[in-house]
């Protein structure tokens, strides 16, 4: 019995030294390697398009127009980014700027469902001249521009500055209803837009629908909807683009305030987006030719309080947009 008991005590130590062994080694296999945080990033991108339409109005007289943007961004957490960002793009200005180089910075925290940005964006535009529509001794500048060789004569009758830079401070606040979902809104304000002496304030809502992944198959082409309605409010313009000694607005007139939107679909494979998008405004061809100061505007009978001329642009009207553009970032694209 005394042997049996030995043997049996035995084999209890063997199997439990056994099991206990095959127990270790499974708790002393490696834990995969911890990734390190890395807060930097930089996104870059680049477009072309049928035409540069912002807030409803063509910055490129509905013609072509290229662009590119360099971001690098600073992630304090997953929830908190901190960015500076250039971008550039071509446009058609009465002053004859052929650029629009943007300057912007600002912070992005998500909470939730939201996300936020909250920044600065400057706008200049580099290259222009005095654009007058009076003639002095031979030389343009006998109205509102400085006597000078430079001077651009508009012979709609339009004036526009040499120098339109201008800034904005702006609020964007999205939120995810689900993968497919998305809805937002804008704000922006300018104590001086486009160096006019007018304030503006912009406002708009926004939504978004993504279509599932695998609306086109395994392709890897993937599909949304998305638009925007906004409104765009403005102060009085300084006496550089009044209407005229003796005129209800000799110092300065009255900017219209307008209604925008923009409704378009797009398609996206890898890190290319094709945009097709329907873009309008409710300002008329008159109060748009005032705005704007418009190189090309025609005709007599547009004829508004604070376009007295009566030249008309169409450069607020509908528009399409074809717009062919690729989106990278370091850690994503070039690891």
């Amino acid at each position: 019995m005394k042997k049996v008991a030995l043997l049996a005590t035995a084999l209890a130590m063997v199997t439990t030294g056994s099991a206990f062994a095959a127990d270790m080694a499974v708790k002393a296999k490696k834990a995969p390697p911890v990734v390190a945080f890395d807060p930097w990033d930089i996104a870059f991108g680049g477009a072309i398009m049928s035409d540069y339409i912002f807030r409803g109005v063509t910055q490129s007289n509905h013609q072509p127009s290229v662009t590119a943007y360099f971001e690098p961004r600073y992630n304090v957490t997953k929830d908190l980014q901190l960015y500076v960002g250039v971008s550039a793009e071509s446009i058609s200005f009465a002053n004859r700027a052929a650029a629009e180089v943007d300057v912007y910075g600002g912070i992005r925290p998500t909470f939730g469902a939201f996300a936020f940005d909250i920044g600065v964006w400057g706008y200049l535009y580099p290259g222009g001249s005095c654009a007058d529509n009076v003639l002095t001794g031979g030389i343009p500048g006998g109205n509102v521009c400085g006597v000078s060789t430079t001077t651009i004569f508009l012979a709609d009758g339009n004036v526009m500055k040499k120098d339109v830079s201008f800034f904005e401070v702006y609020g964007k606040v999205n939120y995810t209803i689900n993968d497919s979902f998305t809805v937002g809104a804008t704000e922006y304000y300018s104590p001086n837009f486009l160096n006019s002496g007018a304030w503006g304030n912009y406002a708009s809502l926004t939504a978004k629908y993504t279509a599932p992944s695998t609306v086109f198959g395994p392709s890897g082409v993937g599909m949304y909807v998305s638009g925007e309605f906004g409104r765009q409010w403005f102060g009085t313009s300084d006496a550089f683009y009044g209407t005229g000694a003796g005129t209800v607005f000799a110092n300065g007139i009255p900017y219209k305030d307008y209604n925008t939107w923009n409704i378009g679909i797009g398609f996206t494979y890898k890190v290319f987006t094709l945009d097709l998008r329907y873009s309008d405004t409710d300002l008329n061809k008159g109060d748009c030719n005032a705005f704007t100061s418009a190189f090309n505007a025609t005709g007599t009978t547009n004829v508004t309080a604070i376009n007295p001329g009566g030249a008309g642009s169409n450069w607020c009207g509908a528009a399409g947009i074809a717009k062919l553009s690729f989106d990278l970032t370091a850690m994503s694209n070039l690891k």
